[in-house]
């Protein structure tokens, strides 16, 4: 049987009860882990007969310390209570849509390397479904506690292990943006920084030479973010924008290096792969997309996109 696997986060048991009547709707196993101080453990003791008179086996577990261990320490502990083969994410403040574990459950047996999201973004952690083995395999999540984003570091770790991700194109999962949500515990630059670190060892630490899209505020942070080493990668920085063009040249005033590094903006039909795309999509009005076809790039290969 499938291990349906999800816990409880502090302070929003209005939402464990909802979170609760999803499960109710699927047969499978159910681990949880609830380290908090709210009143979520006893939701879950309420509906523990009700859900086991289903046919859904519940494990409950806590401990006694003061202080919450964190996000990754409760994923890490709901996993190690479980047995199935398979793990699906659930956070108490979202709700998962009837047929979810049945439809991602089919896809993950056709590739038992992958995790597998429902419609949306790419790594919204609470669409997750994989085999135990990729949890396995990545070593549990970052028990760092608050203010660490341990779904984004799991996911960067399944991808430089060659993990693979495949998308369920259906709608599968209620996301809950509320005040309360642990993403807000999480500062941007955090999340900045991990990923960038991912992007410089895995992609850019194999290229000699590269061109950064975008002279604009976040192509300039993108390049002052990089390591020297890389830095020195950086041939041109290429535009759309005649006037960020016309001034030919990006200074690096910022840097202790003597004269002061020289950055070519460039048109970007004049730009030389491979390039990393410092552009949010979906906010040109389909002008990126479309320059990005007109140059007949390939993706993952001669671009990437950090933004």
């Amino acid at each position: 049987m499938p291990n349906l696997q999800f816990r409880l986060p502090w302070q929003i048991p209005g939402y464990a009860l909802t979170c609760t009547h999803a499960v109710f709707s699927h047969s499978t196993n159910c681990s949880s882990f609830d380290n908090q101080k709210d009143n979520s453990l006893a939701i879950l003791q309420k509906w523990r007969p009700i859900l086991e008179g289903k046919g859904v086996t519940v494990i409950i577990g806590g401990h006694t310390e003061q202080k919450p261990k964190g996000v990754g320490f409760a994923k890490n502990s709901a996993v190690r209570q479980s047995h199935g083969r398979y793990l699906c994410f659930l956070d108490a403040d979202d709700v998962m849509n009837p047929g979810r574990v049945e439809s991602q459950l089919n896809a993950a047996k056709d590739n038992p390397d992958a995790i597998y999201t429902s419609h949306g973004p790419t790594v919204a952690m609470p669409t997750w479904f994989c085999a135990r083995t990729v949890f396995d395999k990545v070593g549990g999540f970052d028990e760092s506690g608050k203010g660490t984003p341990e779904d984004l570091i799991f996911f960067l770790k399944h991808l430089s292990s060659e993990g693979k991700v495949h998308r369920v194109d259906e709608h599968l999962m209620m996301y809950r943006y509320h005040p309360q949500a642990t993403t807000h515990s999480i500062h941007r630059d955090t999340i900045w920084s991990i990923r960038l670190e991912a992007l410089e060892d895995n992609v850019i630490s194999n290229w000699s030479q590269f061109t950064i899209w975008s002279a604009g505020k976040q192509g300039k942070r993108f390049y002052r973010s990089l390591r020297d080493e890389n830095k020195e990668k950086v041939i041109a920085f290429c535009e759309v924008d005649k006037k960020k063009i016309e001034k030919g040249v990006y200074i690096y005033e910022e840097s202790k290096v003597l004269p002061k590094p020289r950055i070519p903006i460039l048109h970007f039909t004049d730009a030389k792969p491979p390039l990393i795309i410092c552009v949010k999509l979906d906010l040109t009005g389909g002008g990126l997309e479309k320059n990005l076809t007109f140059l007949n790039l390939q993706e993952g290969k001669d671009y990437y996109h950090f933004s």
